[in-house]
């Protein structure tokens, strides 16, 4: 598997709301960061589904390398 590109080494603070679903890019090539625009056609990467629970603000991945899925978990400290 190919690395993905590391589009910044921070999260994404995004404002959701209950109920909406959201496509993570896992590939870094989308020009929507930090969602899926469909550049990883052809490669490896699919997008990852996230349904928001609640109303609030939520940190997406920046660096692609999150363990835990979209959300990131600190793995940019480690780039």
């Amino acid at each position: 598997m190919n690395d993905p590109v590391i589009v910044q080494k921070a999260p994404f603070p995004v404002d959701v709301k209950e109920g909406q679903k959201l496509f993570w890019c896992s590939c870094g090539k989308s020009q929507r960061q930090p969602f899926c625009d469909g550049s990883h056609q052809g490669s490896e990467f699919v997008p990852v589904a996230y349904e928001a629970e609640a109303d609030r603000t939520l940190y997406f991945c920046g660096c692609k390398h999150s363990k835990s899925g979209a959300l990131c978990d600190g793995s940019h400290n480690a780039l």
